[in-house]
């Protein structure tokens, strides 16, 4: 006697694992909507806090807080941050420009070119670079880099004057624009670097064995197949370099001679950022100081949410033409 053995699609098995995935997909949903409501909740928190300390200093200023250059909050009660926002955004400008070609250039050896044996230790070393504190940097840079800039200082004054940046008369060299933005750029290099890197060996091997097989060249492959995958990313590290390099504070703290004046002059004694004035002027500061101060920090906030909203557009905007091509 034979018996009929009834195979039912949704069976027993099907029903447990179909549950299971149900009972764990309800708690990431929730942990993962609480963590994106945490982090704005913190950070509406950070503006509600500068907000508030900032008010009575801005009440109490004398001068327009957004186009007044001098900054004397404890005595005359004059301040503004016309001169520090310049300077922030020019010395993490010059860093990046400096940083970028090199960064990438690393990335693209250590992903494309570097032998296996060597891109591993090559990569970290890069990373290590990461880890080295910024007060290190400060001290290399005012120890080593300020005395070693001052010739070629002279020399780009002397031969290429006529250009705004290298303009300038009087003392050239020392504690200047570009030796802040040099040692900004060695700070950010490693964060570009490796997330440039990273970004690279994602790109489908099959993009680049179809471009070698039409007879590119290793340049001409990466040029058609690895670049345009990695741009977005490439930007997305570029502007998070750009944020730390506007947010750092000891090593420019050393470096620029805390001046308030607005210049393009890069080779001139003079500088100063609002992360390194709120670290040399917040221990001797009053009320009224810290409060300038924390509205200085207001404004940087501004700008570097302003910075990462445009980075998000531009890498937006760049996957919905990327999208049309394909």
């Amino acid at each position: 006697m034979t018996t009929k053995t009834e195979i039912r699609e949704g069976g027993p098995a099907t029903s447990r694992s179909a549950s299971r995935r149900s009972h764990g997909e309800a708690p990431f949903r929730f942990l993962s909507t609480g963590a994106g409501i945490l982090l704005l909740g913190i950070m509406a928190a950070i503006a509600v806090f500068l907000i508030g300390e900032a008010i009575p200093a801005l009440r109490a200023n004398k001068g327009n807080f957004l186009t007044e250059l001098t900054w004397d909050p404890n005595n005359s009660q004059v301040f503004g941050i016309g001169a520090l926002a310049f300077g922030t955004v020019l010395s993490s400008a010059l860093a990046l420009v400096i940083a970028m070609p090199i960064a990438v250039g690393v990335a693209l050896f250590i992903s494309h070119y570097a032998p296996r044996r060597l891109a591993g230790p090559l990569g970290y070393l890069i990373d290590l670079l990461a880890a080295v504190p910024s007060v290190i940097y400060g001290l290399w840079g005012v120890a080593f880099l300020v005395p070693l800039l001052r010739e070629p200082s002279q020399w780009l004054n002397e031969n290429f004057g006529w250009f705004p940046l290298f303009a300038g008369e009087g003392a050239i060299g020392g504690k200047t624009m570009l030796a802040g933005g040099i040692v900004l750029a060695i700070m950010i290099l490693p964060i570009i670097a490796a997330i440039s890197r990273e970004v690279f060996l994602q790109v489908p091997k099959t993009n680049e064995e179809a471009a070698l097989a039409l007879g590119a060249t290793r340049w001409e492959m990466i040029r058609m197949a690895v670049l345009p995958f990695g741009r977005p990313g490439v930007i997305s590290a570029a502007m998070l370099g750009l944020g730390r390099a506007m947010g750092e504070t000891i090593a420019v703290a050393l470096i620029f001679p805390a001046t308030f004046g607005i210049s393009f002059q890069i080779l001139t004694p003079q500088g100063n950022s609002i992360a390194a004035n709120i670290a040399n002027g917040f221990g001797e500061a009053g009320e009224i100081g810290r409060g300038a101060l924390i509205a200085s920090g207001l404004v940087l906030f501004i700008i570097t949410l302003l910075v990462n909203m445009a980075a998000r557009m531009i890498i937006n905007r760049r996957k919905e033409l990327m999208k049309a091509d394909t």
